[in-house]
């Protein structure tokens, strides 16, 4: 028992170097993005995400997501996770989910795609397109919270109650949550449904258009 324990302290220890660390004995969900050394450029951060194994996601995936579009956007749109087709690309928001948020940029808000960053809380799909476990979720915000900070959003889109919890620590309901103007440290978050969620439930459309008149208007 005694080598299982240590065998699993070490691995543990060899993660936390991944993300920048010389030495820590604090858990990993309970550090923060700003004492981790990530790097200063988007490809480079993108590349540190290819190469992390810091959850169980990894051992499943076929391609991190990163996320992509404008490095120098002033909306920032953050979902949960990869799907089953993000997974095999390697691009978020490319299926049926995908092609609601597209036009929800381009009709709603007026502007292409490539205008605005995607990104999700995890970088990598969970099995079955299940809910992201809060220790998966917190492995990967560091990245998350250093995306923000590169790209310097004026506005952050969360997609769904996952990513709404994840940046703001707040349970409540995205229903009761949804278009309320929430200010973050130097941006400002504003609470949708998800795509997939627009998917199963037609009627929410309009609720999510009124969601993005609101963004639209704060630029």
């Amino acid at each position: 028992m005694k080598n299982l324990h240590n065998a699993l302290k070490l691995k543990q220890l060899y993660m936390l170097k991944q993300l920048g660390y010389s030495y820590t004995d604090t858990v990993p969900s309970e550090l923060e993005a700003e004492s981790i050394d990530l790097p200063d450029s988007i490809t480079k951060l993108a590349e540190a995400v290819r190469t992390c194994h810091l959850c169980e996601l990894s051992k499943s995936r076929q391609k991190t997501v990163f996320g992509e579009g404008n490095e120098n956007a002033d909306i920032l749109f953050v979902g949960e996770g990869p799907g089953a087709t993000e997974d095999s690309t390697g691009r978020p928001f490319v299926g049926r989910a995908g092609e609601v948020l597209t036009k929800m940029i381009e009709n709603v808000l007026h502007l292409p795609r490539t205008e605005v960053y995607i990104t999700n809380i995890v970088k990598c799909r969970p099995p079955g397109n299940r809910v992201p476990t809060e220790s998966e979720a917190l492995s990967c915000r560091p990245f998350l919270q250093k995306q923000i900070a590169l790209i310097k959003p004026r506005i952050i889109v969360s997609l769904g109650a996952t990513a709404y919890h994840y940046l703001t620590n707040d349970n409540s309901p995205i229903s009761r949550v949804r278009g309320t103007i929430i200010q973050g440290d130097g941006y400002q978050i504003i609470p949708t449904f998800h795509p997939s969620y627009l998917l199963r439930n037609p009627s929410a459309k309009k609720e999510a258009f009124a969601d993005l008149l609101k963004v639209k208007a704060l630029l």
